[in-house]
């Protein structure tokens, strides 16, 4: 057990470098083809050993109900699937935005599932969290598994890729995108080509977009405005469904000055790319 009974671990938050649509299936899921990739900036969580039972959780979540909390959800599901009577008070300091597009809430689930198999000594390999995770949504395996990678299925289907680490620049707009509303727009494109993971990988970054991102122009022009006025700077898109759009540049200093000039009410902050898991160095780090 980490010392003390306590352990504090990070949410990374993820880009999707490119994502593709290439079909509806019958279950009503879009079938995708998308690249995955962390940034070393996200949430924050800290687990404290509880031994009645209880799990107990400290968030400011406004609007998010318990039930549709994923941190309760993940706790309780991995509680139930490994039949032990530990308990946790978690507490999360939240510095992704909800919705907007970089996987908060599952980054949350993934840290949740693995911080407790850590805290309550469970040893339950990382195959088994990642369908756990699954259960909880589509983007919980790639951060459980912790590495960049290739999406395919609703996303998880996943293969490990090695992508370039540029520094980003991610802004948010202020403003909320539906991701059920832009799924169920009639205007959404849906039958992008499938192409191999080998060809998207070879043709690099300047070459990737975001199928979602035109009907998110078209529906939300504050997001519009943003992909704009970032793209006139570097090489910009958007991530998931949005809201969040992304720039990439090489240096550091360079993200530094883009940040310098981000207008009001738009939120940003800049971040490395990684191909590893900021929370499974975390963990290797408590490990060693």
């Amino acid at each position: 057990m980490p010392e003390h009974g306590k352990l504090t671990l990070p949410a990374p938050a993820k880009l999707n470098r490119m994502l593709h649509i290439i079909g509806r299936r019958d279950d009503g899921y879009h079938a995708l083809q998308t690249l995955f990739q962390f940034l070393d900036h996200g949430d924050t969580l800290t687990f404290a050993h509880r031994t009645d039972g209880e799990i107990r959780l400290d968030a400011d979540l406004t609007g998010v109900s318990t039930d549709d909390n994923l941190i309760l959800r993940a706790a309780h599901r991995l509680k139930a699937a490994s039949g032990t009577r530990n308990g946790a008070h978690i507490t999360l300091d939240k510095h992704l935005p909800m919705g907007g597009g970089l996987g908060g809430g599952s980054s949350d689930a993934a840290t949740t599932l693995l911080g407790l198999n850590r805290l309550w000594n469970l040893d339950l390999p990382l195959e088994r969290l990642a369908a756990l995770g699954l259960e909880l949504g589509a983007d919980v395996p790639v951060f459980v598994r912790g590495h960049a990678a290739w999406g395919e299925g609703i996303g998880e289907h996943l293969t490990p890729v090695e992508l370039d680490m540029p520094w980003f620049v991610v802004i948010h707009p202020g403003i909320g995108v539906s991701t059920p509303g832009i799924f169920k727009a009639p205007e959404l494109t849906r039958d992008t080509p499938p192409i191999t993971m080998a060809r998207a990988l070879q043709g690099g970054a300047s070459s990737w977009r975001n199928d979602c991102e035109p009907t998110v122009r078209t529906l939300y022009p504050e997001v519009a405005r943003a992909l704009d006025w970032l793209g006139e700077r570097a090489p910009s898109m958007l991530t998931g469904t949005g809201a969040c759009i992304f720039a990439r540049l090489e240096r550091e200093e360079d993200a530094e000055a883009l940040l310098a000039e981000i207008p009001e009410p738009w939120h940003a902050f800049k971040a490395p790319g990684r191909n590893r898991s900021p929370l499974h160095d975390a963990l290797d780090r408590r490990a060693s």
